[in-house]
C-alpha cells in the first residue's frame, strides 16, 4: 500500500513518495492502470508466481486507514505477512529507505490511521527517505506538502528500482529476509 494524498496539487510532493513508488511498482510489473475501488485505487496481478495487489488509498493521508477495512474482510488477510505499507520518512534523508517488520507511527498520520485500523503496529513498512526536515520550516507539514527540489527528484528516481527490489523480495521471500538482503545498503551505488 502506498501512501499519499490523491489530486494534481499533491503530485510529486514528499507526502506522496509512497504513491511515487506504488506508480513504479505496478509499471515495473505491467500491471496496468490503477482502478478506483471503495476508498481506494488498485491493480491487481502477480509477480514472480504471487499474488499482489497495489493500493492507494483514495483519502487524504490522516485517513488511510480506510483503505485497510476491505482487506481485514478478505479471509486469511494477515497484515504481518500480508501489508507493506509504502511512506515518506523526514527522519532519513533523500535518496536512503528502510525496510522494517513492524514499529510505531513516528508521528506519522498515514502510519497512525492504518495501525487505528488494524489495531496494531505489527505490520512492514517500507520508509522513503524525505529528509531531514530544515531548520527553517516550524511545521512538517508544510515541508512535506513541497514538491521535490530537482537534485531530490533525481535521488527518488534512482532508488526506485533498488526499492522495487527490495518490494519484490518482501513478496517472494518475507520480511526477514528483505531487511537483511536491502537495509545494509538502501543507497545506490554513485557513480
Amino acid at each position: 500500500m502506498g501512501l499519499g494524498n490523491p489530486g494534481p496539487e499533491y503530485e510529486g510532493t514528499r507526502h506522496n513518495a509512497g504513491f511515487i513508488l506504488a506508480d513504479h511498482l505496478a509499471a515495473r510489473w505491467g500491471l496496468g492502470p490503477f482502478r478506483r475501488e471503495g476508498p481506494t485505487r488498485l491493480v491487481r496481478g502477480s509477480v514472480r508466481g504471487r499474488a499482489v495487489q497495489l493500493i492507494k488509498p483514495h483519502t487524504y493521508m490522516n485517513r488511510s486507514g480506510a483503505a485497510v477495512s476491505p482487506l481485514r474482510a478478505e479471509p486469511g488477510f494477515d497484515p504481518t505477512a500480508d501489508l507493506l505499507v509504502l511512506v515518506d520518512e523526514v527522519a532519513l534523508p533523500v535518496g536512503r529507505f528502510r525496510i522494517r517488520g513492524k514499529g510505531s507511527a513516528g508521528g506519522h498520520n498515514g502510519l497512525k490511521s492504518i495501525e487505528g485500523a488494524l489495531r496494531s503496529q505489527e505490520y512492514a513498512r517500507l520508509r522513503i527517505g524525505v529528509g531531514p526536515l530544515p531548520p527553517e520550516y516550524d511545521d512538517m507539514a508544510d515541508f512535506v506538502l513541497e514538491r521535490f527540489e530537482a537534485d531530490e527528484a533525481r535521488a527518488i528516481t534512482e532508488l526506485l528500482d533498488p526499492m522495487a527490489d527490495a518490494v519484490e523480495c518482501w513478496v517472494t521471500d518475507g520480511i526477514e529476509t528483505a531487511m537483511n538482503r536491502h537495509n545494509r545498503n538502501p543507497r545506490p551505488t554513485e557513480s
